[in-house]
């Protein structure tokens, strides 16, 4: 095998192997953002803190979206936003 055949086997071999990594899904998030939002409701933040509201109710159903897409670190990033603006 050449240099050239074996540089570019390993530049393949390179591009298939990060193709590969996986982001475990962000459960612990997405369940923490979930009752953050039930607790925040229950209180009527809608009421009292509409743009935080508005801001954790927004952030967790775009959470949502990308999560049932598997793009699970944009997810964790937007659940745990919905979380913070729903203690808030």
């Amino acid at each position: 095998m050449s240099k050239l055949a074996a540089r570019s086997l390993l530049i393949i071999l390179m591009f298939a192997a990060s193709g590969c990594v996986h982001t475990a899904p962000p459960t612990l998030e997405y369940a923490l953002a979930d009752t953050a939002l039930k607790a925040a409701k229950a209180v009527q933040a809608v009421r009292y803190s509409p743009g935080y509201w508005y801001e954790a109710e927004e952030s967790y159903r775009q959470g949502k979206i990308l999560y049932n897409e598997r793009e699970y670190d944009q997810a964790r990033d937007l659940f745990n936003k919905a979380r913070v603006a729903a203690e808030i």
